[in-house]
């Protein structure tokens, strides 16, 4: 065992990657659920489009553009939910499991010619000064666009839902779809876009799996990620930066089972690879026994009265 051959400043900036494909999915659940829907179909939209990022990367040269395709795959599949749950009125819940199952089926069908192949490189986003700062500049400023974009939509979530309007509108739907109804707002539409943004967000982190965190493309490479960003949006109580505290916290622990494997820690791998779920599910059972901050419309079938 040799502790000394894991670099606390490496150690840092490799949990905000792994961080980030986790954050992207909470913030894009979030913004569902402050809707007042319950989508459980966060794994599937995420293995979508980790499938359609690298798919389209690969035929195209260009991440970009398999990020953008990644996200209208998300929001595609998401759109499925919109019918079954906003249109057809379906159990919530059902709706999701059944959008992660298919969603897994789907990724596996078309991943099947992507399996060994690589992709394009995803550019570092190098500032020429900050970039050289001895410690501060490989944690902060030596990552790949989408890392600080994930930040900075953190950011501009948590002002618009405490400082816009649309944000005041978007909490009314969540907490009382029927009095949002009579004062004249449209719900469905207002859920649909909420739904729309969360698949995008999903797709968004999927992509950032198989192109940058682990770039290739492997069956079900997603392993539960969705699931997590599920549990972080309850144990953030549905407030942005506590989602991406809880990312991050994530994030380090998947990172340093990692490392503890590489420097022969005593412990069975088995141990060492369910930790980071097992500390996610502690920290979400004693943080969150609070339900007060859950929109009180969450889950609930929405029938517009005339």
């Amino acid at each position: 065992m040799d502790l000394s051959s894991i670099n606390p400043v490496l150690l840092v900036a490799s949990l905000m990657v792994a961080a980030t494909p986790i954050l992207l999915a909470a913030i894009g659940e979030l913004i569902v659920e402050k809707a007042g829907v319950l989508n459980l179909g966060v794994e599937g939209m995420m293995i979508v489009g980790a499938i359609c990022g690298f798919a389209i990367s690969v035929e195209t040269g260009s991440p970009i553009v398999g990020f953008v395709g990644a996200a209208i795959g998300g929001a595609l599949l998401s759109y499925l939910f919109v019918i079954l749950t906003q249109y057809a009125l379906a159990n919530q819940v059902a709706s999701g499991l059944a959008l992660t199952l298919f969603g897994l089926g789907l990724s596996s069908l078309l991943g099947q010619g992507y399996v060994g192949v690589r992709p394009p490189p995803t550019p570092q986003l190098d500032l020429p000064v900050l970039s050289d700062l001895p410690v501060v500049g490989p944690i902060l400023f030596s990552h790949d666009p989408i890392l600080y974009f994930g930040i900075l939509l953190t950011a501009a979530v948590w002002a618009m839902l405490k400082f816009t309007r649309v944000g005041l509108i978007l909490r009314a739907v969540g907490e009382n779809h029927d009095a949002a109804h009579a004062l004249g707002y449209k719900v469905v539409r207002i859920r649909t876009l909420a739904i729309l943004f969360g698949g995008a967000c999903a797709g968004l982190g999927g992509a950032y799996i198989s192109l940058i965190r682990v770039p290739q493309w492997t069956e079900g490479m997603t392993a539960g990620a969705g699931w997590i960003a599920l549990a972080l949006v309850v144990f953030a109580s549905w407030k942005p930066w506590r989602a991406l505290l809880g990312a991050y916290l994530f994030g380090g622990i998947t990172v340093m089972q990692l490392n503890l494997q590489a420097a022969g820690v005593a412990i069975p791998v088995e141990y060492l690879a369910m930790s980071p779920y097992l500390i996610t599910i502690l920290v979400l059972v004693v943080l969150s026994a609070d339900k007060s901050s859950a929109p009180a419309s969450l889950g609930r079938i929405f029938h517009a009265s005339n």
